[in-house]
């Protein structure tokens, strides 16, 4: 499988899409908003928009290099890029004023749920697959290690 390789302004349009995510959810108000964080990125237009869970828009962009991607793996490409911006900016993610537990979900156009993208818990951190390939080998290796001695 091929990574989407992502350019920096499209980096740079993320994380400007999460700062204003978490500008709606300042720091130091108190949590009383019970919401997860819907992210539809809609392949033809680019936009990336972002919606509470009643539906109603928090905000809007458009990721310039998404814009006409054909690719049939586009949702799975765009995972990873999403999942390392949120991690990057989690100390912004985790201070928002959202109950806790509270997720960042990819939906596509018909608000199907494609992945978890992060999950704003003091216990939990989702992982993405690519970090996990080979480590069932691992394991297996390892307990046979263990199993000889």
């Amino acid at each position: 499988m091929k990574m989407m390789k992502i350019t920096e302004q499209t980096q740079k349009e993320l994380e400007r899409a999460v700062r204003k995510i978490a500008d709606k959810f300042p720091t130091g108000e108190d949590a009383s908003m019970m919401t997860d964080i819907h992210v539809r990125v809609t392949q033809e237009t680019g936009e990336l928009t972002a919606f509470d869970d009643d539906d109603q828009e928090i905000t809007r962009c458009i990721v310039e290099q998404w814009i006409d991607n054909k690719d049939s793996e586009f949702y799975n490409d765009i995972t990873t890029p999403l999942r390392q911006t949120l991690l990057r900016m989690r100390k912004t993610v985790d201070n928002m004023a959202i109950i806790k537990p509270f997720s960042f979900v990819l939906e596509d156009d018909d608000k199907e749920t494609v992945a978890e993208l992060y999950v704003a818990d003091d216990d939990t951190i989702i992982i993405d697959g690519e970090l996990m390939e080979g480590l069932d080998k691992e394991l297996d290796d390892f307990f046979d290690k263990l199993m000889k001695e």
